[in-house]
């Protein structure tokens, strides 16, 4: 029977797959019983919560579950006398999980951390035990919540900002706490509910919730309508005006001081700001380098020499001096240090990386590494050249990429009119990524780690947008306590959680690159320092599939994509498969790579192959693209 998909099915398909039940690589069963483990005081009541039947939207839902068209929509377990812990991170899993209750129950501690649970609408904590204060941002990022129930709780602190921001709020009830501090400004047009009822709130309140019922507001220091009106305190008046008097004569001071020193020569003399260059002046990289770095250098003279570790580059020798006079530009200042464009006098464009975090390594060990990583040869690795060995510093030197980065082609900002990258040249670059990371595997199979900097700033591009992948094989030379701070390895799930990596770690960051490619959007939490970072790239990963399943969730500014929408499909689901939180699913990079190879750029150059997959785990498949084909466990 022919099971062909044919190419004009795909849009509707991408409308459908939001209504159509989900299935991760953990099922919502797993995912379930794994929350299960972290909740006590349940007794019989979770007992049908069992994989080895229909599972949680079965011929008869779970106790607490809510389905919708097969999946879980909902939970509201209430009244059970609950004890543990609330399992963001497991729910986070649940890719349709949209209203939560956990109302009249026994939890203590803390505020959970529900803002992971980014599409969440609905929130029920109400008569609980929670205590403490709620950070600032703890519901930050939840532009889908309507509806949030926090009363007869032990909070404390001030009502957060975040949580008067939700855009969509429409119920709040916080009644019987701790709450202390003024009510924040709400924004929004369509409250029907806010209840702060006895807390120690004080001040006016908010305009917005002043038709609201007095009844909401009794038990605090509150004032303004609907309650009576706030008395002014001739007291506070009489200070505003000594506060605004004593402002009005200092900026006069300071103004009379500031006309003083212009008029004085001398002392204007004393604040003129240094000449700058005028643009288009030639710029050394001596220059550019430290003050201390670049006279460091020019004392040494010809004793400053290059080590090459490419002997076919030897007749195009140069020297450190050379570099150092010639003309060049910044390319960037990254977590390592600074790169710059040096053209050489023969014309030839070289990049000069500057490493300051590499003084843990001996001068032997380090020549010896670097010699290992100049023998390297591929048409998708960027091949170092030379370096120089200093103590404080390193320079390694390689070929100029004329085409810049695959993150200043995706992330900055383009001139009107200036289209970005297209499916057929994204394609391009993932396969040769792919290939690149895979010769590296081979290569420098001794290493935990064969890349351990992915990303899409070291992803290069050649004249013919070819990739050239760069800063690699550097974790045995980066100072330790560096290379766990700011090296993309270190912030994979299995660093963060056990404090170790493995030869799917860069598999992992593999799995990023190709979100961020298909999607355009920047895992931000690269930015950040150490392991703070994870959580938020968990909900980066989630947020790429969680909401409605529509041809919007891949690049705007991506063309070319005309019968294209399925093996653009197929390599999300890869990149899905490469991010698995849980290492032992997480496929293996030779996987990946013959996955990655099968794609083509348009779905109908092998039409007839399409029905040829169906087995558990394989990327095609032969029937209806749903959200099943994207499932994967964010937290194992």
């Amino acid at each position: 029977m022919d099971h062909t998909i044919p190419c004009f099915w795909f849009p509707l398909l991408f409308t459908l797959a939001y209504f159509v039940r989900p299935s991760w690589c953990q099922t919502e069963a797993e995912i379930l019983l794994k929350f299960k483990t972290s909740l006590t005081n349940y007794g019989s009541q979770l007992d049908d919560w069992d994989a080895s039947g229909p599972g949680p939207c079965g011929a008869k839902n779970w106790t607490g579950v809510r389905c919708f068209n097969g999946s879980v929509y909902g939970l509201r377990l209430e009244n059970m006398s609950l004890k543990g812990v609330i399992d963001i991170d497991t729910l986070m899993g649940l890719q349709l999980l949209r209203t939560v209750s956990f109302m009249n129950n026994s939890f203590v501690g803390p505020f959970p951390d529900v803002n992971k649970l980014v599409y969440l609408r609905v929130l029920y904590l109400a008569n609980n035990s929670f205590s403490g204060a709620i950070r600032e941002d703890g519901f930050a990022g939840m532009n889908a919540l309507q509806k949030v129930f926090l009363g007869w709780n032990n909070f404390t602190g001030p009502i957060p900002r975040s949580l008067a921001a939700l855009p969509r709020l429409v119920q709040l009830g916080l009644e019987w706490n701790h709450f202390e501090g003024r009510i924040p400004d709400f924004e929004q047009d369509n409250l029907s509910l806010v209840n702060v009822a006895h807390n120690n709130l004080y001040g006016p309140i908010p305009y917005r919730l002043s038709n609201m019922n007095p009844s909401f507001f009794a038990g605090n220091n509150l004032c303004g309508k609907p309650l009576p009106g706030c008395k002014s305190s001739r007291k506070k008046r009489t200070i505003i005006i000594i506060i605004v008097v004593s402002g009005s004569l200092v900026i006069l001071a300071l103004i009379a001081a500031v006309s003083y020193i212009l008029k004085d020569p001398a002392m204007a003399s004393r604040f003129k700001e240094p000449e700058k260059k005028k643009p288009g002046n030639t710029v050394t990289v001596g220059q550019i380098s430290e003050e201390k770095s670049a006279n460091y250098y020019k004392k040494l003279g010809d004793n400053a020499r290059l080590q090459f570790v490419r002997s076919e580059r030897e007749r195009e020798r140069f020297e450190l001096q050379d570099l150092l006079r010639a003309s060049a530009e910044v390319l960037g200042s990254g977590s390592f240090g600074s790169s710059y464009k040096a053209v050489i006098s023969n014309g030839r464009a070289m990049v000069v990386k500057r490493f300051k975090h590499m003084n843990n390594v001996g001068k032997e060990e380090f020549r010896e590494h670097m010699a290992r990583l100049g023998s390297l040869s591929h048409p998708n690795v960027l091949s170092l050249v030379a370096f120089y060995y200093r103590r404080e510093e390193k320079l390694l030197v390689s070929d100029f990429a004329p085409n810049g980065s695959l993150a200043s082609h995706l992330h900055s900002r383009r001139a009107p009119g200036q289209p970005g990258l297209d499916w057929p040249t994204r394609l391009k670059i993932i396969k040769g990524v792919a290939k690149g990371l895979a010769y590296l595997y081979n290569q420098l199979s001794n290493l935990t780690l064969p890349h351990g900097h992915l990303k899409s700033s070291n992803v290069l591009l050649d004249h013919t947008f070819e990739p050239l992948l760069a800063d690699y094989g550097l974790i045995p030379v980066v100072n330790k306590e560096h290379a766990h701070q700011f090296m993309v390895a270190y912030k994979s799930p299995e660093f963060s959680q056990y404090d170790r990596t493995t030869r799917k770690t860069d598999v992992w960051s593999l799995g990023i690159l190709i979100l961020e490619l298909l999607t355009g959007k920047f895992p931000a939490n690269y930015l950040k320092q150490g392991k703070g970072g994870n959580a938020d790239l968990a909900t980066w990963v989630n947020s790429v599939v969680r909401e409605e399943w529509t041809g919007e969730v891949f690049d705007k500014d991506m063309k070319g994509t005309r019968n294209g929408e399925g093996e653009m499909l197929n390599l999300l689901k890869i990149g899905m498969c490469c991010c698995e939180w849980n290492v032992e699913r997480r496929w293996e990079l030779k996987e990946a790579l013959a996955k990655i190879e099968e794609l083509k750029e348009r779905d109908c150059d092998y039409a007839e192959d399409y029905s040829s997959y169906g087995s558990e785990g394989e990327v095609h498949t032969s029937r209806a693209v749903t959200e099943e084909d994207f499932s994967f466990s964010v937290q194992g």
